[in-house]
């Protein structure tokens, strides 16, 4: 299947076999797993857990969304600005220049047209709609961060990608030219030509893989923006790890850290974070103003689709954390950020008052499909 992949092969594959990070016959996470952070008391999820499992993992009416084109259409008072459009997939525009993270317009985080988890409801805005792009970023492989409809579709567009090594070869057979991909190593770093910007690979604690056969084929990073005046981390998928230390000595301080918050459960401690562990991964990195995201997007994991930001306010309230919630869409300068809005209770509130007009206000409805070729 082409939404599969492809391996790496040749030159591409020799550069990944001269990582450090390469055992031999496959990555691996450098930096053994912090004591007590996978709860030994909590069963792994079952298949049956997966399907079943679980109460209030969806929500039953739309989640309240804004169009950002207007506001994309005038630049931003302080140089930096974020929209959240679902998942771990952001429009970061920073001194002038748009960088997309994780880009998924695809209906479902899966090979398959018919099965697997399927979004909530559509992006805020649609892909031909976006704004020209300065580069495209590329955490890891996982269907929910590399999406084949919607690579295809950037690939006309003639955007650059940057991306973790390995995952070159995915985009390559998708369509994107060779000379638009740059793979990275951890540490290192891209310069994207004539824009001022510069961007660096750099560790997570996670795993990669688009099938069984390929796990850990290819790599797995969290990024750092950095312009004249700006510098935005952006974890990809991670669990807790003291590599975010070295990340703030080398590459902090960081104005924005976004930070996946979603899809967590007590036995996954060593590969996502949750929300409590995204406060302390926080923390290691030095502050900065917080946008939590993998979240809000799709079901997979046991937990209520909200209990990522009702747990983020609970454990920061009476603090100082600059924490961001944004509705979908909606773009938000940090440094002008002085409170949260909790807009996702509206949903509940539509349910229980049964009043569907209340929940929707603000939609753009948009169709599901994005067209692969």
């Amino acid at each position: 299947m082409k939404t599969f992949g492809r391996k790496a092969q040749g030159l591409r594959l020799e550069r990944m076999k001269a990582s450090p990070l390469w055992d031999g016959e496959k990555f691996r996470n450098r930096q053994p797993v912090i004591a007590g952070l996978r709860d030994p008391t909590a069963s792994m999820p079952t298949l049956r857990d997966f399907i079943w499992g679980g109460e209030r993992r969806i929500p039953q009416h739309p989640l309240p969304s804004a169009d950002p084109l207007q506001t994309w259409s005038r630049r931003s008072h302080s140089g930096l600005r974020a929209t959240w459009l679902g998942h771990s997939t952001t429009l970061i525009e920073i001194e002038e220049r748009r960088v997309l993270t994780d880009p998924v317009w695809g209906p479902r985080a899966s090979p398959f047209k018919i099965m697997g988890p399927r979004r909530f409801q559509p992006v805020p805005v649609a892909l031909e709609q976006l704004p020209p792009l300065d580069l495209v970023v590329i955490s890891h492989d996982h269907y929910d961060h590399l999406d084949y409809p919607t690579i295809r579709a950037l690939a006309r567009r003639g955007v650059p990608f940057v991306t973790s090594l390995g995952v070159g070869a995915h985009l390559e057979s998708w369509g994107v030219p060779p000379e638009q991909i740059t793979e990275l190593d951890w540490w290192e770093s891209h310069t994207v030509p004539d824009t001022g910007l510069t961007v660096t690979a750099a560790p997570s604690q996670h795993f990669s893989g688009r099938n069984i056969a390929t796990r850990n084929s290819t790599l797995w990073s969290s990024f750092v923006l950095r312009a004249e005046r700006h510098a935005v981390f952006f974890s990809g998928d991670t669990g807790l790890t003291l590599e975010y230390e070295r990340i703030r000595k080398r590459l902090g301080p960081f104005d924005l850290v976004m930070l996946e918050v979603g899809a967590f459960h007590p036995g996954w401690g060593d590969m996502h974070l949750g929300p409590a562990n995204a406060l302390k991964a926080l923390e290691l990195l030095g502050g900065g103003a917080f946008l939590p995201v993998h979240w809000g997007t799709f079901s997979l994991a046991m937990h209520a689709w909200d209990e990522p930001p009702e747990t983020l306010l609970r454990l920061t309230e009476n603090t100082d954390t600059a924490l961001l919630l944004p509705r979908l869409g909606e773009p938000v300068e940090p440094m002008l950020v002085e409170k949260v809005d909790p807009w996702w209770r509206q949903v509940d509130a539509v349910l229980n008052n049964d009043r569907p007009e209340a929940g929707t206000a603000g939609m753009n409805p948009l169709p599901w499909r994005v067209k692969a070729s």
